[in-house]
């Protein structure tokens, strides 16, 4: 026995869920079944494929110019960005590989925009479903996948516990929100520096749009709570700033071993309920 992950969204801030997981791996947690939403899909499946080595590399090598040659900015009807250069690591690395060849069971979270509500996929191949879990609105464009029109499963789920549950029920759930920070978000910080009347608006909007994705994580872990929830210090970092890997890793790394003897607890009685079974 062991534990289920589910890896929370948050675009750059993702990088700390590397930290997360080779700090389980490097303290023998046995990781039985994972899922993901946006940033969190991308590790967890990397993760269940054996890729974590490469998604590292790619992650602390990262430099503006690479960001940029990724996202594929052109600015055309339905989205501001291609993202070809996502797609062409995600095929090089990931090809043509089904979720039902992955190591331990593993699920994606995407929205499911005609619907409205959160599509969990846990079968067929892993690389448009990925690209349809980080199809952030408006930056993306929406992907069809099986005849929906699927956008950014943080829309809807930002932290994926009952996609977790879902592939796992009968694993105690590690929860990892990247969102939970806002307090510490520089635009927060800058927000209660300043006299309400100097405040820029973009600023505001900004501010207001952090508080907004950190309510709708709380509100979800609340309805669907994990067995333990580790909340990660990253809100003084850009959610766009994806060259702060090596701080982010190691953010995700001290923040498993400051929970350690939890999460060991909770295998212990994991394995215990198997015995017992």
């Amino acid at each position: 026995m062991g534990i289920a992950l589910a890896l929370g969204g948050g675009a750059a801030l993702g990088w700390a869920h590397i930290g997360v997981l080779r700090a389980l791996q490097d303290h023998r947690i046995p990781i039985r079944a994972i899922a993901g939403t946006s940033i969190g899909a991308l590790a967890a499946v990397c993760y269940a494929a054996g890729r974590l080595d490469p998604l590292e590399r790619i992650a602390r090598s990262t430099n503006w110019l690479r960001v940029l040659s990724y996202l594929d900015i052109h600015f055309r009807p339905g989205a501001m960005l291609g993202g070809r250069g996502i797609l062409r690591e995600l095929e090089m690395h990931l090809g043509r590989l089904q979720f039902q060849e992955l190591l331990i069971p593993s699920a994606v979270v995407a929205c499911d925009l005609v619907a409205g509500e959160p599509l969990i996929i846990e079968r067929g191949p892993v690389t448009p479903a990925i690209m349809a879990s980080i199809a952030i609105p408006g930056l993306f464009r929406p992907v069809q996948y099986e005849g929906k029109f699927l956008v950014d499963g943080g829309v809807v789920m930002p932290v994926p516990v009952a996609a977790a549950r879902k592939i796992a029920p009968d694993l105690p759930i590690v929860s990892v929100n990247l969102q939970g920070d806002y307090h510490g978000r520089r635009v927060a910080t800058a927000i209660r520096a300043r006299p309400a009347r100097n405040h820029p608006s973009m600023a505001v909007v900004r501010a207001s749009t952090m508080l907004l994705m950190a309510e709708l994580a709380r509100h979800s872990l609340a309805l669907d709570p994990p067995d333990h929830a580790l909340t990660l210090p990253v809100g003084h970092v850009e959610i766009h700033d994806f060259t702060r890997a090596n701080e982010l890793i190691a953010i995700g790394r001290r923040t498993v071993e400051a929970e350690l003897d939890a999460i060991r607890a909770l295998v212990d009685r994991s394995s215990w309920k198997e015995s017992r079974a």
